[in-house]
């Protein structure tokens, strides 16, 4: 069975031969092939090869494309960047939007020509046209509005704003919304197998607040995606998501990725069985800093405690990105757990 074939059943809830695999690679793919993470980021062959490659040497049945969590800002007008070739891009000087009025000067999204959408878009057309047959390609349509928002007003104002100017945030929340249904609908035109955004900062503003504010967002975000594309979308927000997890499960999204901070029997109960869970080891402790054998007697807990609650939908993976320091030996142990549990 093709890889692409294993997960497309996993996400249906159909019998599979064994667990489907899908770390969360993004610039670990670089370093599989000795490229920078700048030229990763800024160059659509250079990402597209990294991820073939890199899917050429451990074989997951999924993969990502990724280049970090600023290309919407950037497309949005954001200052972005990294300070060495090394490191990840991320915002640059004062935040982009420090007043209502700023966000009129704001344009309309257009996926291709702002930022570094076209760049993306063309990566994952290479990476379709090399694995998409066989591999299943999901695309990071980057931010939900929220974390989005987040990033343009400054995590700190943010949060401060949410008490004093809650309509400002609100208001930029909207334009946010038209990035991701943009951005999103062209990657799922283009061939994504799964539509993949994160929302890890709403996860730190308490379950009453989640409600109110993000959630309602990621509901008409993910509503407008799927509806536009017919493609499956999946909601990533990082830490201890255990008090938000149904309220995650009610947003619409097909697939939550859920990190190592989270239960997953206790996850598989509160998301009931028609949604796919999606990780969750732990990608410093165990991943980058544990043997291989520690990767197997993890990976070996989570597959049981998956089989035990009896949950039809889930992908083996890192709870969240993997560090570039993972050796390979590890990432190994991890893909071939499922074949080896008895």
């Amino acid at each position: 069975m093709k890889s692409k074939e294993l997960v497309s059943l996993t996400l249906r809830g159909e019998p599979t031969p064994r667990t489907a695999t899908g770390p969360l690679a993004v610039h670990y793919c670089a370093q599989v092939t000795g490229r920078s993470i700048q030229e990763y980021t800024d160059n659509p062959v250079v990402l597209a090869d990294s991820v073939i490659r890199y899917w050429e040497r451990f074989r997951p049945d999924a993969v990502w494309l990724s280049a970090d969590t600023w290309v919407s800002a950037q497309a949005m007008g954001a200052k972005v960047g990294a300070p060495g070739e090394n490191q990840p891009w991320s915002g640059l000087g004062p935040p982009l939007i420090t007043t209502a009025r700023e966000i009129d000067l704001i344009p309309k999204p257009d996926p291709s020509a702002q930022g570094r959408y076209p760049l993306m878009l063309e990566a994952l057309r290479l990476m379709l046209k090399a694995l998409g047959d066989e591999v299943f390609v999901v695309a990071c349509f980057d931010q939900f509005p929220f974390s989005l928002a987040s990033q343009l007003l400054g995590i700190n104002e943010t949060m401060l704003k949410l008490l004093d100017d809650r309509p400002l945030v609100e208001a930029l929340m909207e334009r946010c919304l038209e990035y991701g249904l943009a951005y999103g609908r062209a990657l799922g035109e283009a061939g994504a197998h799964l539509l993949s955004g994160g929302d890890s900062p709403a996860g730190l503003i308490g379950p009453q607040s989640y409600r109110e504010i993000a959630y309602p967002y990621e509901k008409r975000l993910i509503a407008g995606l799927k509806e536009a594309t017919g493609k499956p979308v999946s909601l990533h927000i990082c830490g201890d998501s255990t008090s938000i997890l149904a309220d995650m499960a009610g947003s619409g999204a097909n697939v939550l990725e859920v990190d190592n901070k989270v239960d997953i029997a206790r996850a598989c109960r509160i998301v009931g069985p028609e949604i796919t869970l999606w990780g969750n080891l732990d990608p410093v402790g165990t991943l980058a800093r544990g043997s291989p054998a520690q990767v197997r007697e993890e990976a070996r807990r989570v597959l049981d405690s998956v089989r035990k609650a009896g949950h039809p939908r889930f992908v083996l993976s890192s709870g969240c990105t993997l560090a570039l320091e993972t050796p390979a030996a590890n990432l190994e142990a991890l893909l071939r757990a499922p074949a080896q549990l008895p």
